[in-house]
């Protein structure tokens, strides 16, 4: 595992050294690169001065805060261990909670946490305490410049460390229109709920996978080799506001029914 991060994980007086790893493989989707309509030249994209108008290397380029119109102080990555050189390289669990507390929106990208040379003792005290109270650490620390919480919890033997987001950066839920919800008969909700059962079943990470890219990548080889592929048009969803709400529930039933025989 490549580490992104070192530091500690502060619990209680305890310090457990560790390194920061994603949990999370790149994506396997198609890189694509932006051609040039006219005669299908790459395009490149270049950091220049407003000033001079030239190209500026990138180990030139500084970060500046602008603190009055047109006027700017650069601030390095020392400054931002300045603000808070306690927290820059350590996992401070600030409480304990149970995992059904927190709701999943606030989970945003998980990360394999593992224990430092000389480590693994204190590493696994915190795993076993973890799973003796059935609870995940809450802490803050430092990625990347900026403070984040995030959630410390045992997964497969090892500690995972899910970054979350702050409350304020989680909209509210869009207002629905509820009056037709009232609407709705107790025999529509009992085929609706039979649905739900009837496709009901144990989920199993390893049965989804991203289909589109490889049917894009059949698209992409037989387009190179000069080939035209015909796709047959996709069938139309009946909309259950057009067609009666019951008739639809059956059929959608009857469908699954012969799909599973």
């Amino acid at each position: 595992m490549r580490s992104i991060w070192t530091g500690a994980i502060s619990f209680g007086l305890v310090n457990i050294p560790v390194k920061l790893g994603s949990a999370l493989e790149s994506g396997s989707g198609l890189n694509f690169d932006m051609l040039s309509k006219k005669d299908m030249a790459p395009i490149r994209y270049a950091r220049i001065d407003s000033k001079t108008g030239k190209e500026v290397p990138y180990k030139e380029i500084v970060k500046g805060y602008e603190y009055v119109k047109g006027k700017y102080v650069v601030v390095s990555d020392e400054d931002f261990a300045k603000a808070s050189p306690e927290k820059s390289k350590a996992i401070d669990i600030i409480q304990f909670v149970k995992e059904e507390e927190i709701d999943p929106i606030y989970y945003e990208k998980p990360y394999y946490v593992i224990p430092d040379k000389g480590a693994e003792k204190s590493y696994h005290l915190l795993i076993k305490a973890l799973e003796e109270t059935k609870t995940i650490g809450l802490a803050e620390f430092m990625l990347r410049s900026r403070m984040h919480i995030c959630a410390l919890k045992v997964y497969d033997g090892v500690l995972l460390l899910n970054q979350m987001r702050y409350h304020e950066e989680v909209r509210e839920a869009p207002e629905v229109e509820k009056a037709k919800a009232e609407k709705l008969s107790p025999k529509e909700v009992q085929l609706a709920v039979k649905l739900v059962h009837q496709l009901t079943e144990p989920f199993k990470a390893e049965a989804f996978s991203d289909t589109y890219v490889d049917a894009l990548k059949k698209v992409i080889k037989a387009k190179a080799a000069g080939k035209d592929i015909h796709i047959a048009e996709p069938k139309k969803a009946g909309s259950a506001t057009v067609k009666d709400l019951m008739e639809v529930l059956k059929e959608s039933l009857n469908t699954t029914a012969k799909k599973r025989a």
